[in-house]
């Protein structure tokens, strides 16, 4: 089972708010995920970003793949990045 970290949306028409989510790659933008790891608000200034890194780097390391976006609102938010492990 291939495993994505990914937004979903919800909020209501041209107001959007995301999850941030750990979700199967077959599963729809907005369905059935396995886990939040936390929200993402567009609409303030700047952009709000909420994120439980322990649960953000326990799901990379698991070999969950994030999506495009979740990289650059993650590096924009400066989240730490994946550290390398020492035994690699």
């Amino acid at each position: 089972m291939a495993v994505k970290i990914r937004l979903a949306r919800g909020g209501r028409k041209k107001k959007p708010f995301y999850r941030v989510v750990a979700a199967d790659a077959d599963s729809k933008r907005d369905g059935r995920f396995l886990e939040i790891l936390g929200t993402y608000d567009p609409l303030k200034d700047p952009f709000e970003l909420k994120i439980d890194c322990a649960k953000y780097e326990e799901w990379t390391a698991r070999g969950a793949e994030p999506t495009d976006t979740v990289k650059s609102l993650v590096a924009r938010a400066g989240y730490p990045k994946k550290s390398a492990s020492p035994e690699a």
